[in-house]
């Protein structure tokens, strides 16, 4: 593997400090040869580049992430759920943001991320 470049090492800042540590040491410690330049791929051009951008704040970027993951009914949801907090994301947006999903993507797929925000934070009250 050739040396991180600056991209890479953005990317893995914004990663931790949206994710957290325990989540990116866990993607690290599990990255195999397979999924290895996927890994690499993902912290540099999602987390070093799309993250990194100077048009929108954190925040606004979870609130987005978050309504694309709910309409599509993908499971990475609970992660960027659970990562709102790091982005300053609240509740109350995230209720809107997924009122949304309702209206443009559809009730099932704001029902089952309800459903999931609703078990994530009785998990993790206040």
């Amino acid at each position: 593997m050739s040396e991180p470049s600056e991209k890479h090492e953005t990317g893995m800042t914004i990663r931790r400090q949206v994710l957290g540590d325990d989540h990116v040491d866990r993607a690290v410690a599990n990255t195999s040869e397979i999924d290895r330049d996927f890994q690499e791929w993902i912290t540099t051009n999602v987390w070093g580049d799309l993250w990194a951008r100077p048009g929108l704040e954190p925040r606004d970027r979870s609130l987005i992430t978050i309504a694309l993951l709910a309409a599509a009914s993908n499971e990475e949801l609970e992660l960027h759920l659970r990562a709102a907090h790091n982005t300053g994301a609240t509740r109350e947006e995230i209720v809107e943001a997924l009122l949304h999903v309702a209206v443009y993507a559809g009730v099932p797929a704001a029902n089952g991320a309800f459903r999931l925000m609703k078990q994530i934070y009785e998990e993790e009250p206040d």
